[in-house]
């Protein structure tokens, strides 16, 4: 999601090297001790790994789509980074303003998704839940059939996740419950194709209330600064390597990298 009101902070914090230096130096102190008090239990739901897994071994590590809204947006750099720095091939289709695929806000994803498939060829298809994903559960529940579908007919597998908690302010209110029951859909849906459709709940990292200290969200309550987004990072890299039999790389081979001064944390107010 990234309505006007909500990016509308700009900084100029990182042109200066030397604030920037001890800032990163923060970021990974901070983000260790994040990793290390909230990293742990799986949050698969108990979806086993499916057949094609066996491949994915060693260095053979899987392609990796991720989707989502703008959310997913403010993670895709230090998710980029983490998997990048243990030879896993990913790119981002996380799109400002929308990016979900339930209802008629999700055409410009259906547009998108199939020209990406082609393009960069996934093994593993990762769509983080968005905070536009508003219908009836059963509108959710078709959606998210439809994009299991598409995904698996191309050979890949599908992960859903869950949205980290965030502030449900005047725009989202008239939606809240609606984005409520979107999880439950999504797990619906990975329960009835456990083979190729994996879910990960998100509050094993977060909990579930957004306003906690460990929640690491930006003056805006919804998106992660960089501290946030390396935490999910290294959370969602260790669920996506215990299911597909691959090694992640330790945060500090990534967790300071130029991906920090991505124009998307300036835009958010984050230092």
């Amino acid at each position: 999601m990234n309505h006007e009101k909500h990016q509308n902070h700009e900084t100029t914090a990182f042109r200066n090297p030397l604030w920037r230096s001890a800032a990163l130096a923060l970021t990974a102190a901070l983000g260790v001790t994040v990793l290390a008090a909230c990293g742990g239990g799986s949050g698969s739901g108990g979806n086993s790994p499916s057949k094609s897994d066996a491949a994915h071994t060693g260095t053979d590590a899987p392609r990796v789509l991720w989707m989502g809204d703008s959310i997913a947006g403010a993670e895709a750099p230090a998710l980029g980074a983490a998997l990048k720095a243990g030879a896993v091939p990913f790119k981002s289709m996380a799109a400002d303003g929308g990016g979900g695929v339930v209802g008629a806000v999700a055409e410009p994803t259906w547009d998108q998704l199939p020209k990406e498939i082609e393009s960069f060829a996934p093994d593993v298809v990762a769509y983080q839940i968005t905070t536009y994903d508003w219908g009836t559960p059963d509108e959710q529940r078709a959606a998210y059939e439809k994009l299991a579908k598409t995904v698996g007919d191309a050979g890949a597998d599908l992960v859903l996740v869950t949205a980290p908690p965030f502030k449900t302010d005047t725009f989202y209110k008239p939606h809240a419950a609606e984005i409520k029951t979107a999880p439950k859909s999504a797990k619906a849906v990975a329960d009835r194709h456990k083979d190729k459709v994996r879910f990960l709940d998100a509050a094993a990292l977060w909990g579930t209330d957004g306003t906690a200290p460990k929640a690491h969200r930006s003056k805006d309550g919804i998106h992660s600064c960089q501290q946030g987004s390396a935490a999910f990072a290294q959370w969602l890299t260790k669920e996506l390597g215990r299911l597909y039999s691959f090694r992640p790389a330790p945060a500090g081979q990534w967790a300071t990298g130029s991906w920090t001064g991505s124009k998307v944390y300036g835009s958010l107010g984050c230092k």
